[in-house]
C-alpha cells in the first residue's frame, strides 16, 4: 500500500478519526481541528466507514477510462516489433505513429531498454580460496577541483574550468576484500605498471602473493609493456570479456563504496583536501569496516598476518 507523499493521516489514525465521531461523539469541526485536516476531509472519512470501508486505505487516482490511450492491438504490435530489437523510432516509422508514443508504450511494457529483452542472468557468486589467488584492479575517473562543485553546492554553483583529472587505482583482493589505492595523473601504460608493482610489493609486506590480476580491457592494460610486467612478477593477467563489467564486480562494487563514503561523503574544499581524506579511509575500510560478505568482520582479519 503506498500512502500519498502529502497525505496528513495513515490509516490507523483515520480509524481513530471515526471512533472519536461515531463511538466518542466528537463533533467533526473538533476532530478535524486536532488532526489539522479541513471537515470536507473528516466527512469523508466517516461515509468511507459507513459505506463499509473498513480499510480506509488510499485509492487509486487514476482514470477509470483513457479515450485516447494506444489500443491494446497496437500495443501488442508494438512489443511484437520491439522483441524484433526494433529501436523506438523505427517502429514508430514502421506503424507511422509518434516516436513519443511509442516510447510510452514501451516504458509502460517495461521494454523502454534493449537489455530488458533478454532475460536476467542469475547471479554468479564466487570467492577465491586464499588471499592473493586473485586481485581485481581498475581505475575510476575523477574531476580535479580548486573550489566545491555542484555535488556540494548545487547545479549551476561551484563550477571549476579546466581543472583536469585524476585517477584512482584501486586492487582488491578477491578472498579478503582487502584494498590498496592510489590517486595518479593518468592511466596510461607505465603508471598502471608501476601501481601494479607498489600493489604487489604491498599485498607481500602482508605476506600475500598475488599470483593472479583481473583487469579491464582499458588501453594501459592491454599493452604489451604491462603484459611483461605482471610475467616479470610471475602474475597471471586476466581480463574480462568486453562490454561486461560485472566479470570484475568486486572492483565495481569496491568504486561504488569508495565514492559513496570517501569522495562524495563530505563537502571537499579541494580535490587535494579529497586526497589527503584517502589514506584514513582505506585504513578505516580494511581494519575496522564490517563488510557484509565477510560475516560482518572487517577485511583484515582474512589476512594471515592478522
Amino acid at each position: 500500500m503506498q500512502i500519498h507523499a502529502n497525505a496528513k493521516l495513515v490509516p490507523s489514525t483515520r480509524l481513530l478519526l471515526v471512533q472519536r465521531v461515531l463511538e466518542q461523539h466528537w463533533k467533526v469541526d473538533d476532530v478535524a481541528a486536532a488532526f489539522g485536516i479541513s471537515e470536507r476531509t473528516a466527512y469523508r472519512w466517516v461515509a468511507r466507514w459507513r459505506a463499509g470501508d473498513r480499510e480506509l486505505h488510499d485509492r487509486s487516482s487514476a482514470p477509470k477510462r483513457v479515450p485516447r490511450r494506444t489500443p491494446r492491438r497496437v500495443e501488442a504490435l508494438i512489443e511484437r516489433l520491439r522483441r524484433l530489437r526494433m529501436t523506438s523510432t523505427r517502429i514508430a516509422a514502421q506503424l507511422e505513429m509518434a516516436v513519443s508514443t511509442v516510447g510510452a508504450v514501451l516504458k509502460r511494457l517495461g521494454l523502454n531498454r534493449l537489455s530488458r529483452l533478454e532475460p536476467p542472468e542469475p547471479p554468479n557468486r564466487y570467492e577465491r580460496r586464499r588471499p592473493g589467488e586473485l586481485i581485481h584492479i581498475d581505475i575510476k575517473k575523477l574531476g580535479r577541483f580548486n573550489t566545491p562543485g555542484h555535488r556540494a553546492t548545487g547545479r549551476g554553483h561551484g563550477r571549476n574550468h579546466r581543472a583536469g583529472w585524476e585517477f584512482c587505482h584501486v586492487a582488491i583482493d578477491d578472498y579478503s576484500r582487502v584494498a590498496y589505492v592510489e590517486i595518479l595523473d593518468d592511466e596510461r601504460a607505465q603508471t598502471c605498471i608501476a601501481f601494479l608493482e607498489r600493489a604487489v610489493a604491498w599485498f607481500a609486506e602482508r605476506a600475500v602473493r598475488v599470483e593472479r590480476v583481473l583487469s579491464d580491457n582499458g588501453s594501459g592494460y592491454r599493452s604489451h609493456a604491462f603484459a611483461a610486467a605482471c610475467a616479470g612478477h610471475q602474475v597471471r593477467h586476466l581480463r574480462t570479456r568486453p562490454y561486461r563489467p560485472r566479470t570484475n564486480g568486486k572492483a565495481e562494487r569496491f568504486i561504488q563504496t569508495l565514492l559513496r563514503e570517501w569522495a562524495y561523503a563530505v563537502r571537499y574544499e579541494t580535490s587535494g583536501h579529497r586526497a589527503l581524506a584517502l589514506g584514513p579511509w582505506i585504513n578505516y575500510y580494511n581494519r575496522r569496516r564490517p563488510h557484509g560478505a565477510l560475516g560482518h568482520k572487517p577485511p583484515v582479519t582474512r589476512l594471515p598476518a592478522a
